[in-house]
């Protein structure tokens, strides 16, 4: 079973010392984006499934740093930058968007309701129903890519 995976995380170009994942938290990635329980996981890597549950909840972790660490760094070199407040009806941010690439130049690849679900799923529980309930940034490259981060 490691074997195997080592062998894709191989294929897939798998470097540790360029990756925020560990070799062992990229063999349970794996392993469990197979359905392997953890249980299976600890039995063949001779450790608790406590341990293997510890690994992949840190690699999670990891990863979902990394997704921040990529969304501020595009958010930095955005040429668009829309400041959404809380209290804003999810329906009146398509229009913003537009109009802030307008003026900037910029082509934005996705219709209203499209651009209202990319905002919607990118901002998780800050956007509740059609309301904003925490103020988000919604930033566009200039390759036309919506970014969403939560606004401080």
């Amino acid at each position: 079973m490691i074997a195997d995976v080592d062998a894709l995380l191989e294929e897939i170009g798998f470097d540790p010392d360029a990756s925020v994942l560990t070799r062992r938290q990229a063999q349970v990635l794996a392993l469990r984006e197979r359905d392997v329980s953890q249980a299976a996981i600890a039995d063949e890597l001779g450790t608790s499934r406590a341990n293997v549950s510890s690994i992949e909840g840190s690699a999670r972790d990891n990863l979902a740093k990394a997704r921040e660490t990529v969304a501020f760094a595009d958010a930095l070199r955005a040429p668009v930058r829309v400041h959404v407040p809380a209290g804003t009806d999810l329906y009146d941010v398509p229009q913003q968007v537009y109009d802030a690439c307008d003026e900037a130049g910029v082509k934005v690849s996705h219709t209203a309701p499209d651009l209202m679900k990319v905002v919607s799923d990118a901002a998780g529980e800050a956007v509740s129903g059609r309301q904003v309930v925490e103020a988000l940034v919604v930033g566009v490259t200039t390759e036309g890519t919506v970014r969403v981060r939560q606004s401080e």
